[in-house]
């Protein structure tokens, strides 16, 4: 090899692949938050340097919410599918028992990588913190609109505060992640959703 095909070989930025950093990216700041998480761990965990990092992902911000994106589309996602579903306790069971299988798989870390960064998030990442509260701010808004529209299709009485009631599943949901963060099992977790879903307005005998 010529002394110029070497130095250009050396040169060279090493390829790499971006889906598969950007999940490793994703485990680490599961794993240990975004705080705790230092750029010499994303960069160990994602097999590049800190140029590539910031060449292909932005700041340690943009790089925390891209694997946010990433996380919130995973095909285990349960979110998304619930929606889906045609009634209004078929929807609410796919995510309380969703939430709960996922949170406590022992495949990847446990909990809800949204939920605990924004508690743990410091002031210093004020702009991540609102950034995750947002994106929990519009989870809860989807839920009570699908609880709207069951309302106005005669799903659920038209006596239910719908907005209580998202706030009610949005809570049970994030204490799921917490309890799973501090090592509930999935059938630990199964057994809050069974108490949640007994607190389920009753189906309207017109969606029968």
């Amino acid at each position: 090899m010529s002394e110029s095909r070497c130095a250009a070989s050396v040169g060279r930025p090493r390829a790499f692949d971006k889906e598969v950093a950007l999940e490793k990216a994703l485990e680490v700041f599961w794993r240990k938050g975004y705080d705790g998480t230092s750029l010499a761990d994303l960069t160990e965990a994602m097999g590049i340097n800190k140029p590539s990092m910031y060449s292909t992902f932005g700041n340690k911000d943009q790089l925390f919410l891209q694997a946010i994106e990433l996380y919130e589309n995973r095909p285990c996602a349960f979110f998304e599918p619930a929606l889906e579903e045609p009634t209004a306790h078929e929807f609410v069971k796919k995510m309380l028992y969703g939430a709960a299988a996922s949170f406590a798989d022992s495949s990847h870390p446990q909990g809800c990588v949204i939920v605990q960064g924004a508690l743990s998030c410091s002031e210093t990442a004020s702009a991540v913190k609102e950034a995750l509260l947002e994106r929990r701010r519009e989870g809860e808004q989807r839920v009570c609109e699908r609880l709207q529209r069951a309302q106005e299709e005669g799903d659920i009485p038209a006596t239910i505060n719908v907005p209580a009631l998202a706030r009610y599943l949005g809570t049970i949901i994030q204490g799921m992640a917490i309890q799973a963060n501090n090592g509930a099992t999935p059938q630990e977790l199964s057994e809050v959703a069974d108490l949640a879903m007994s607190a389920m307005p009753p189906i309207t005998p017109s969606a029968n």
